[in-house]
């Protein structure tokens, strides 16, 4: 599959795709290009290559989320970057009961709660103050947004793990947000499950890009 767009067209595209481990490439029409492969000027020689067999393939982590109601699942999706829980524009903090692997972990008192795969570290758990992450680590990370106790820091999870938040939030508007492109309302005492998905993304990459490349080139390391 060939994608014209930039990288939340990737992501859209990602999460239509479910289970089928679809070729992707990306050729860049947005603006950072963190999943498109290629520019617009460059997209004719690298089409030529890779149908000639000179590519590779950069199988990326998704995440299977789930939502519980009252024992219930009432909403699933696969992401590729992230599932995030976050309150409404005038709601107070929200209240996040979390376990990890059914052992619990803390009561994230916060605005939200990120979930993010190796690929999503670049996105909105980077703003979050979470670390950077080669996308063929084999982690999730759990970052807070703006908690009410300052040591509550972003945590580096093995994918193995399964996260269960559970909301308590009366009377609040809170929604999950998948790759920050759907979002589904809550309610209070749902209980949003997220763990490793099966299936993955099989991004097209051309030798010539390499995932240190696209750092360095997108986030200007090194620049004075």
């Amino acid at each position: 599959m060939v994608v014209l767009g930039g990288d939340g067209t990737m992501l859209s595209v990602a999460r239509m795709a479910g289970a089928r481990e679809l070729r992707v490439l990306g050729i860049n029409l947005g603006g950072l290009g963190f999943l498109t492969e290629v520019t617009t000027h460059d997209a004719i020689g690298a089409l030529e290559r890779i149908f000639a067999g000179d590519y590779q393939l950069d199988r990326r982590t998704t995440l299977a989320v789930r939502v519980l109601r009252e024992g219930v699942v009432v909403a699933s999706a696969q992401v590729l970057n992230d599932a995030v829980i976050n309150k409404g524009a005038l709601a107070r903090i929200i209240d996040l009961h979390t376990s990890v692997d059914d052992e619990y972990l803390c009561v994230y008192k916060a605005d939200g709660l990120i979930v993010a795969t190796p690929t999503g570290s670049t996105a909105y758990s980077l703003s979050a103050g979470g670390p950077l992450v080669g996308p063929g680590v084999p982690v999730m990370l759990l970052a807070p947004i703006c908690p009410h106790t300052l040591t509550l820091r972003p945590l580096v999870l093995a994918d193995t793990s399964v996260i269960r938040a559970e909301l308590r939030a009366r009377d609040q508007e809170v929604f999950l947000t998948l790759d920050g492109q759907e979002g589904i309302p809550l309610r209070d005492g749902d209980v949003v499950e997220v763990a490793r998905s099966p299936h993955v993304v099989a991004l097209v990459r051309t030798v010539a890009r390499t995932v240190l490349g696209v750092l360095r080139d997108k986030l200007h390391w090194g620049e004075r």
